[in-house]
């Protein structure tokens, strides 16, 4: 795997997109991965907040994909 991020900078093979246009502003996302997932404040969809995260953070940010109910959540892990 190749990384080109910053020296000291901690490497992650995951990569997160969301879809605001399928996002229904459930919140689940918010509720397993604060660090990652955030909301609007006007109409609750998905705010992406990290997308590229820790490796500590990986099982959280999977559930939060699986668990959507509007499948706005995609995981790229071969990043």
């Amino acid at each position: 795997m190749t990384y080109d991020g910053p020296i000291g900078e901690e490497d992650t093979d995951m990569k997160v997109v969301t879809d605001e246009a399928k996002c229904c502003g459930a919140g689940q996302c918010v509720l397993l991965a604060p660090e990652v997932f955030g909301q609007r404040d006007e109409d609750g969809v998905v705010v992406l907040l990290e997308p590229r995260p820790a490796e500590d953070r990986h099982a959280a940010v999977r559930e939060a994909a699986a668990v959507c109910p509007g499948a706005a959540i995609r995981l790229d892990e071969d990043a």
